[in-house]
């Protein structure tokens, strides 16, 4: 099935996807990996309120490349969605994160918490970086700007091509039946 779906993700839209799904995303999608988690999870610890409301918005494990002039943003591919297994289910649980999107499978803690919490994991195609930043109409830095690339981006994008990898329920493609 195709989906076009406009962001942010509501609980319903997340409970019908089905793990196979193709979806072209239109809306706002947060960036953020490793350094950027870490921070989110230690402003958390301190009791103090994040810089984003993350209910029902959607986190792209991706540290974008520089803009070449006349561009919106460079490179945009996913990275390694497991490094960001060990913060993703507070994320979801005290913050209403409702999607998360990158390469490669997640752990049996992470799917867990998606099914809890009701959240959807899309994957990208990693290695199409170039292809995937023709979607990206508007980069700019929301904030942890001394990150450089790992810097939380703000994205606007207009069918923006993902595959549901994981859904609420815990179906995934990468676990064989």
């Amino acid at each position: 099935m195709l989906y076009s779906i406009q962001l942010p993700l509501s609980s319903d839209i997340v409970q019908k996807l089905h793990a196979g799904d193709e979806v072209r995303l239109n809306g706002v999608i947060w960036t953020a990996r490793d350094a950027a988690h870490k921070r989110l999870i230690e402003t958390l610890d301190a009791g103090q309120k994040l810089p984003l409301d993350l209910a029902d918005q959607l986190i792209y494990f991706v540290g974008p490349s520089p803009a070449k002039p006349g561009h919106v943003i460079g490179a945009a591919g996913p990275t390694t969605s497991g490094r960001m297994d060990s913060w993703s289910p507070r994320l979801m649980k005290e913050c209403g994160l409702r999607g998360m999107m990158g390469k490669g499978g997640r752990s049996a803690e992470v799917v867990d918490a998606m099914k809890e919490n009701g959240c959807v994991y899309f994957a990208a195609v990693g290695g199409a970086g170039a292809l995937l930043a023709e979607s990206i109409v508007k980069c700019e830095v929301f904030c942890y700007d001394d990150l450089g690339t790992e810097a939380i981006h703000r994205l606007e994008v207009k069918d923006f091509p993902a595959i549901v990898a994981i859904d609420a329920q815990g179906n995934s493609l990468y676990v064989a039946d």
